[in-house]
């Protein structure tokens, strides 16, 4: 009987330290073959179509667009692709996303090295994984209305200083919309207030540094 095919893998991450290092541990494995490496979202779309791995693992932060979004590039050309997102962040919205977005993991990048093969051989199986400290806080939150997108947007002009009156000026709604939806925020993420709000906004992944 032949021996069973390796399984084919595509590494996207725009570390060139870190990405050398993961590179070298898949290549020493007789059962998993590197058959590309990228380093932004346009390349990695290009290496899956001229590649077609088994595995892509693909880091969320990427120079040009988040890996979310690469993942669902690659996604919607082939519906069946596997991609495992590789992450430093717990944060259950940045977990909730590429899971939504139909990754087959999120792995944190300090996984030690047994571990990340396990994954990239479990996926390759058809299964997923979630690490058990990211599992619990999406738990956490499991049954929370999420904010809508006027209410991200609220919650962003808040981050960024604007005041109530200035935000409805931003937005072209009225002041008493825009406390309408400051309520609705502050309940939905079980704050105290607005600056709270941010905080916890920070703490999920709802908010980004600019």
């Amino acid at each position: 009987m032949p021996p069973p095919k390796p399984v084919r893998v595509l590494l996207v991450d725009d570390h060139p330290i870190f990405r050398e290092g993961l590179s070298m541990v898949i290549q020493s494995q007789s059962d998993l073959l590197l058959v590309g490496q990228a380093e932004n979202a346009e390349d990695a779309l290009s290496q899956f179509r001229r590649s077609r791995p088994d595995v892509t693992i693909m880091s969320q932060k990427l120079p040009d667009v988040s890996g979310t979004d690469a993942l669902i590039a690659i996604r919607k050309e082939s519906p069946r692709a596997i991609v495992m997102m590789l992450t430093t962040s717990k944060k259950d919205m940045d977990a909730r996303r590429a899971l939504n977005a139909g990754a087959a993991a999120y792995v944190l990048k300090n996984t030690p090295k047994a571990e990340m093969l396990r994954v990239i051989r479990w996926v390759s199986e058809g299964r997923r994984h979630i690490p058990s400290e990211v599992a619990s806080t999406i738990a956490e939150h499991l049954g929370q209305e999420e904010l809508s997108p006027r209410e991200s947007s609220v919650l962003t002009l808040i981050r960024d200083g604007y005041r109530n009156k200035q935000i409805a000026g931003r937005l072209g709604i009225c002041e008493t919309t825009v406390n309408f939806h400051i309520r609705n925020i502050v309940e939905k993420l079980q704050a105290n207030d607005r600056t709270h709000a941010v905080t916890i906004g920070f703490r999920r992944g709802l908010l980004e540094l600019e």
